[in-house]
């Protein structure tokens, strides 16, 4: 008669009944008043308790990890641990990434797999020991992790983080040979027509450049009619099936590059925002070949929230490139976006949060208002504030409340993360994928809304790096717009009629009315009886042209003044004259953003940060109304 052998025991890091972290914990002499505390926190905190006792500082990473790795009766990682490539693909990179898992290389006996999370080994027993076998768990760092995962599948990841977003809406599609070769083409053709008939050319261009003056004056003027001091900012749906619930996991995205002591700066600045520590997640995102930043943060005191994430080399280097490598390793339900040197408000991931659980679900972006903390540096970082207080005062929150797409900022930024993840994160090739973002969006039927918080950050205050930020920003924008618009029908069933026709005015209208700007520059010859080749014109074009100048100015000087005082910097005002030519610049930087689409399409222009201190009396706080 058979009889069945005895049933091998599982092992502790399988079985449900393991002893608890907080036994473990106090067993090793941790007061139980402080576990208590930790545990009462969790109730209403998405963290484990481990990650809450780490951000309070009641233990260390070196205690913490000795805890767990007695709790699930494995050991701890050691220094010389080297992944196995075959099975890391075999499990899939980003996979292990999202997980926290990566199995290494043995000699004999069970596979070696090095865990950051290791309540996950239960939950993914089956599926790891179909791809690896026999396993020998041992507790690692996230950070050990990540640099295991990119050592054996950095090429792979690589590409990934260069192609999530899907071919038809990628411009890594669109610039290539063919492109430039046709915007060459078209550049030879309109220098031939200028030679042909340079009379007739001018005029065709004059003509343009004043009709599209008239379009963005409409637009603007539609936005000053709706500005925030005649309504409520945001336009909200009421809420649905808003239920108490345990805070979420904010993620945050930082990247850095070639930051030499900034290190120091972004932690003080991030470490005073008052949302738990437990429930945020930093990671300080960085290229493998930067072994500046890399080592400026090797000697950083990091708290145990903020971690290194180096990026494997790839075919292109940018910032929406290596934000997509590191999506991977966000737990948070929310993903947020900050620059090197932001400095946010402290209680802005409190109104973040609170702003996702009043939105409706297909509100899968908030976006925050931008400053700048150097405005008094020189005339340049002034005339910067003003058209920021512009921006971010005024024409966006016009923008949402003419229901028309907003191109988001590159900082400041929320996503719900699965949203974000199910549009394939950003465009890695496009220079400007904020902005671009903010369109994809809108045409997969998601809303983005506007918070009442604000950021602030250094003013490119140099003349030189200011045009080269602005032609990379006027590059993307014209990569965007040819991208959306290869199937101008297919986006206009997505956007309906008036977000379409928004998009014109917004993207193709801010390129055109910057390159055009020369053209309007020569009225005033005509305006001072000088010589002109529309010398002649008659009274009433001539008046009609008068009046299209002057209201776009007034237009302009209204929205100037009205940003500026809802934002508490009518200081500024006195600079307003000058403003026309602080925009002859971004003129310079539009023709020189329309060479790069043809000569260097990817190139990301670098800003340096840390080049201009926080002025000595800091800037107030936006006093927009909520």
């Amino acid at each position: 008669m058979f009889r069945p052998g005895p049933t091998r025991p599982l092992p502790v890091w399988e079985r449900a009944d393991r002893p608890l972290l907080g036994e473990v914990l106090r067993d090793g002499g941790l007061p139980a008043d402080t576990i208590e505390s930790a545990l009462a926190r969790q109730e209403r905190e998405a963290a484990r308790l481990g990650e809450i006792l780490l951000a309070e500082g009641a233990v260390r990473a070196e205690t913490l990890a000795q805890a767990l790795a007695r709790q699930f009766e494995i050991e701890t990682c050691h220094g010389d641990m080297r992944p196995d490539r075959g099975l890391v693909r075999r499990l899939g990179p980003e996979w292990c990434l999202a997980n926290g898992l990566v199995p290494l290389r043995r000699w004999r006996g069970p596979v070696p797999l090095a865990t950051a999370r290791p309540e996950l080994l239960r939950t993914h027993a089956q599926r790891l020991r179909a791809a690896v076998g026999t396993m020998r768990p041992m507790v690692a760092t996230q950070e050990q992790v990540a640099a295991l995962v990119a050592e054996a599948a950095g090429p792979e990841l690589a590409r990934r983080a260069e192609t999530r977003t899907s071919t038809d809406e990628s411009c890594r599609s669109l610039v290539g040979w063919a492109f430039r070769a046709k915007l060459l083409v078209l550049t030879l053709a309109t220098l031939a027509l200028v030679v042909a008939a340079p009379q007739t050319s001018f005029s065709v261009a004059l003509g343009l450049a004043i009709l599209t003056l008239v379009a963005n004056t409409a637009l603007l003027a539609g936005i000053v009619a709706r500005a925030p001091e005649h309504g409520p900012q945001i336009p909200r749906q009421p809420a649905r099936n808003v239920v108490p619930m345990r805070l979420p996991r904010v993620s945050l995205l930082i990247p850095l590059h070639r930051e030499r002591a900034i290190a120091g700066t972004l932690v003080a600045r991030l470490s005073r925002l008052t949302y738990p520590r437990a429930l945020i997640e930093a990671w300080l995102v960085v290229e493998e070949d930067d072994a500046t930043t890399r080592a400026a943060l090797a000697e950083a005191d990091l708290p145990p929230w903020m971690t290194p994430v180096t990026v494997p080399r790839g075919a292109l280097k940018t910032k929406p490139r290596a934000m997509n490598y590191a999506l991977d390793l966000c737990r948070g339900e929310i993903v947020g976006i900050y620059d090197a040197e932001d400095m946010p408000a402290p209680d802005q991931l409190d109104k973040v949060v609170a702003g996702f659980r009043a939105a409706p679900p297909e509100v899968a972006c908030l976006q925050g208002r931008l400053g700048f903390y150097n405005p008094r540096a020189n005339w340049l970082s002034r005339c910067f504030a003003v058209e920021y207080s512009v921006w971010f005062g005024v024409v966006l929150p016009g923008l949402a409340r003419m229901g028309l797409v907003l191109p988001l900022g590159g900082t400041t930024l929320f996503f719900r993360r699965d949203a974000l993840e199910a549009l394939g994160a950003w465009d890695a090739h496009n220079v400007t994928e904020d902005a671009e973002l903010g369109l994809r969006l809108a045409r997969h039927g998601y809303r983005t809304e506007l918070v009442d918080t604000d950021t602030l950050e250094e003013a490119n205050c140099r003349v030189w790096t200011w045009i080269r930020q602005r032609s990379r920003w006027l590059k993307g924008y014209a990569m965007t717009w040819a991208v959306h618009m290869r199937n101008p029908l297919r986006l206009l069933r997505q956007l309906g009629a008036w977000r379409f026709l928004g998009v014109q005015m917004l993207f193709l209208g801010t390129l055109a009315g910057f390159l055009g700007a020369p053209l309007l520059w020569t009225l005033v010859l005509l305006a001072l009886g000088l010589p002109h080749p529309w010398q002649g014109l008659g009274p009433l074009p001539s008046l009609l042209i008068s009046l299209t100048v002057g209201l776009s100015g007034v237009m302009t000087l209204t929205s100037q003044v009205l940003a500026l005082r809802m934002g508490g910097q009518s200081w500024l005002i006195p600079w307003l004259p000058t403003l026309p030519f602080y925009f002859m610049l971004a003129t310079a930087a539009a023709w020189r953003g329309l060479i790069q689409c043809i000569t260097r399409p990817f190139f990301w222009d670098k800003t340096a940060h840390g080049v201009s201190p926080p002025d000595a009396t800091p800037p107030p706080r936006a006093r927009h109304p909520a």
